[in-house]
């Protein structure tokens, strides 16, 4: 299609709402785009991180350059949403990859772990709009009974992108240098021809009308929201280095609390201007979905976050082997979102997979719970396919349920609230079932130290191994700060050394997963007290047009 068409179908796009299937599809290509800068950049600096700090010499740091990027992630996305409304969803979504590129750019030149840390926050900034609006602007122009089908590619990126991203993570930071540049820098700088491709694609193919209504910007809400969730997410973060019941903990927990009251306060005086109108939750409907919303995100991302080191740990995978490895749940997740999406558009029922996806969710982290360290891979595999097919009906039906809930013009407060609330319960999630992993193996240092014992007393000769000799001289009574530390002398000492410390790692990890599974099955059954609304036929767009 001529630019000259191309601008005669948006400007009719504009006037009646409605776009074609064509249309709709060049405008995913651009959403899709923004939305890849993002789930690429979750995933490749992680592989790549003690690399990075090493040559930064700051290896004490490197939490802070994740806990940065989280927060302000985090905080900035109920923000794009209420500006999208304000300004527009197209021009917002252009000065988030706009933020995000300027963010690696600096990321790449970062001279410290400080000022990366810093970097990585604005790198945060820009992210924090890119996956929000993209679902939002899908809100827009496509009804919610059509809408699953088209969310599956969404969730097709994020799966891809979790593959490759460990595997270009650990490529780059594997090369010592590239064109004279430090081969991990470009794990940040690569996001610079994306991000211009990105920004290309939406400016050429994302035309949506905008129907422009007057509001304040809620600054105040801004502040409060920021004053709220910053010291809770940097509590979930650092909570277990610093001690739960520490000075910081308290302090910044008695913060967050005091900042949720004064963001409510503050909302509900600004009422429909609000950052998070408190109207939407009168919805029953969407009030269940965001719990059901947190509660998945604390089990699932809690839960899963132990996958990736069973099997660097146990299995002995490279970082890079580890992506690989992950597959099996994401074909899991993209063959469950592709067929229940195409389902919920033929028959407008969608309740039925928020039950199936957290059952299901549920059902692999019971049977993972039972995982030993002589586990083949294929039975790890096994409850990784029935997670994908959880989560793969889960997420993109949560967002669907709570927007088709409210009205077409708070479809984007509505979209932003659910992402946020879904990440505050996984970064929860996370951080307790980290602190729960970690706690597991230390107190599992006495069955640790007697394996150990026993396998030395079986061949006496063992410690002559030249495999062995990293081990002479330490403490095996600490020996769980090792494997908590750095866990690569796993893959040296010999296997009946190494074995015990696996098997405990494999317990802990047993334990994480049976919690993981009580929290899912809190969300199955919360899951039930959904109440079901008809999918409407109209999107938000040619709604707005049509005023309804």
């Amino acid at each position: 299609m001529a630019p000259k068409d191309r601008k005669a179908a948006a400007e009719e796009s504009a006037k009646t709402g409605v776009m074609t299937h064509r249309q709709i599809l060049l405008v995913l290509v651009g959403l899709m785009s923004g939305m890849f800068l993002s789930a690429l950049d979750q995933s490749v600096v992680g592989t790549a991180m003690r690399t990075i700090a090493d040559d930064l010499q700051g290896l004490q740091l490197q939490a802070w350059v994740t806990t940065a990027y989280l927060i302000t992630s985090t905080v900035s996305t109920p923000i794009y949403g209420k500006l999208g409304d304000i300004f527009g969803r197209r021009k917002m979504f252009m000065i988030a990859i706009t933020i995000f590129i300027v963010g690696s750019l600096t990321a790449g030149f970062a001279t410290n772990m400080v000022e990366l840390a810093f970097y990585r926050a604005l790198q945060g900034v820009g992210a924090g709009g890119l996956f929000a609006l993209a679902l939002t602007i899908l809100a827009d122009i496509v009804p919610p009974r059509e809408r699953a089908r088209y969310q599956g590619l969404f969730l097709a990126v994020f799966g891809t992108s979790s593959v490759i991203g460990p595997i270009v993570g650990g490529g780059f930071a594997g090369v010592d240098q590239i064109l004279w540049v430090d081969g991990w820098r470009w794990i940040f700088l690569m996001n610079l021809p994306i991000g211009l491709v990105a920004m290309f694609m939406v400016y050429t193919f994302l035309h949506v009308p905008h129907f422009a209504k007057p509001s304040r910007i809620d600054w105040g809400g801004a502040v409060t929201i920021i004053v709220a969730v910053v010291p809770i997410l940097l509590v979930a973060e650092q909570g277990r280095e610093w001690g739960w019941g520490s000075a910081p903990t308290i302090g910044l927990a008695s913060i967050g609390v005091l900042g949720i009251a004064a963001f409510i306060f503050v909302e509900n005086k600004m009422k429909d201007e609000a950052l998070l109108p408190l109207k939407i939750f009168k919805s029953s409907t969407f009030t269940t979905t965001t719990l059901l919303g947190v509660v998945v995100g604390l089990g699932m991302f809690g839960g899963l976050i132990s996958l990736p080191l069973i099997l660097q740990i146990v299995y002995g995978a490279t970082p890079t082997e580890a992506g690989f490895l992950m597959i099996p749940m994401v074909l899991g997740l993209a063959s469950a979102s592709l067929i229940s999406g195409r389902i919920t558009s033929k028959t407008g029922k969608y309740k039925i997979f928020m039950i199936l996806g957290s059952a299901l969710a549920a059902a692999s982290y019971i049977y993972l719970s039972t995982i030993q360290a002589d586990w083949a891979i294929w039975q790890v595999s096994v409850g990784m396919v029935l997670l994908g097919l959880g989560v793969g009906q889960l997420l993109q039906t949560l967002t669907i349920a709570s927007q088709n809930a409210v009205e077409a013009k708070d479809i984007g407060v509505a979209t932003s609230a659910s992402t946020f609330f879904r990440q505050m319960g996984g970064t929860l999630g996370v951080a307790i079932f980290l602190s729960i992993l970690f706690s597991g193996i230390a107190d599992r240092a006495s069955q640790i130290v007697e394996g150990i014992q026993q396998a030395i007393a079986k061949t006496p000769s063992i410690l002559e191994d030249p495999r062995n000799q990293l081990l002479l001289g330490q403490d095996f009574e600490s020996i769980d700060s090792m494997v908590t530390t750095d866990s690569s002398f796993l893959e040296v000492i010999s296997p009946e050394l190494a074995y015990p410390i696996k098997e405990a790692f494999a317990q802990a990890a047993s334990q994480v997963f049976l919690v993981a599974s009580v929290v899912l099955v809190v969300g199955f059954i919360l899951s039930f007290f959904v109440k079901e609304l008809e999918l409407r036929t109209k999107s938000g767009m040619q709604e707005m047009a049509e005023g309804v």
